[in-house]
């Protein structure tokens, strides 16, 4: 399914069309320090195929988010400079100013609103998996009630798994899931292929990038329990260079590059038409 959210962004560039005016490119945005200095200060967490990981065979990053990235460094005219770190680090360090910009794909929630500002470029939502031979046993999300499921505790899948055995199992009268934090996307998979967990919930990305590298051992559960949109995350007070990166998404979007990063990791279904800013839900 293809989204198509309309903003402030797109409207403000289609009405400087209409009116004759020409838009400003997202090179001549970029804020006065960040041209002075040259480069893009870029947080990643290279763990989370096919969005951003190490190539096992050159270890060069690898992703749509490293593709999408660089392919904005060209639009900006800036140099990309990746600093790989962990999930919550990324967080503390764009709200503090120490990186410009989060590259990792992270979930725009009205919750990080309060220290982070989005520039929205891709939908996602948390979907169950398990192993194909469980699949009679699992094949539906009601299924899983009563069972030991699992997502990483540091991410917002956890918190929207718990609210969902909430509503879903003890709302309905059914057996509670244990719902189980785990060490990251490679520890789910892990505790599954390990029978410590029944089922897991992980990025609609991940889990078919999982099922494409091993078609017979993982499936789908059902459908995603939540829907929301991934975005390149920025602290609240750098406006300036997230407009600038808005206008670099919508000209990577129409350049090609965005298209070609999705083709390549067969990400297509998840695109949006138009980029957004703080439309996640």
């Amino acid at each position: 399914m293809t989204f198509k959210i309309t903003t402030l962004v797109s409207s403000l560039v289609r009405g400087l069309a209409a009116s004759g005016a020409a838009a400003d490119t997202a090179a001549e945005m970029v804020p006065a320090d960040i041209k002075e200095k040259g480069y893009l200060s870029v947080g990643i967490e290279s763990t989370y195929p096919p969005m951003a990981f190490r190539n096992p065979e050159t270890n060069e990053r690898a992703g749509i988010n490293v593709m999408l990235v660089d392919a904005l460094g060209e639009v900006l005219g800036l140099e990309i400079r990746y600093e790989d770190m962990g999930f919550e680090q990324l967080m503390t360090s764009v709200a503090s100013g120490r990186i410009d910009m989060i590259g990792t794909a992270i979930s725009d929630l009205p919750s990080r609103r309060e220290t982070m500002s989005f520039v929205d470029y891709l939908s996602t939502g948390a979907q169950p998996f398990g192993l194909v031979a469980t699949a009679s046993e699992l094949s539906d999300t009601a299924d899983l009630c009563g069972h030991a499921v699992g997502a990483p505790r540091t991410t917002s899948y956890l918190p929207s798994l718990e609210a969902w055995n909430e509503e879903n199992c003890i709302g309905a009268d059914l057996e509670a899931m244990n719902v189980l934090g785990t060490g990251g996307a490679t520890d789910t998979r892990l505790s599954l292929m390990q029978g410590r967990l029944d089922a897991g919930l992980l990025g609609q990305e991940y889990v078919a990038y999982l099922m494409a590298q091993e078609p017979d051992t993982f499936g789908t559960i059902g459908e995603p329990i939540t829907r929301t949109l991934f975005g390149f995350a920025f602290g609240t007070e750098y406006t300036e260079l997230r407009d600038a990166v808005a206008q670099g998404v919508t000209e990577i979007m129409e350049n090609g590059a965005y298209t070609a990063a999705l083709e390549a990791f067969g990400m297509e279904a998840q695109a949006l038409t138009e980029v957004s800013i703080d439309q996640g839900t």
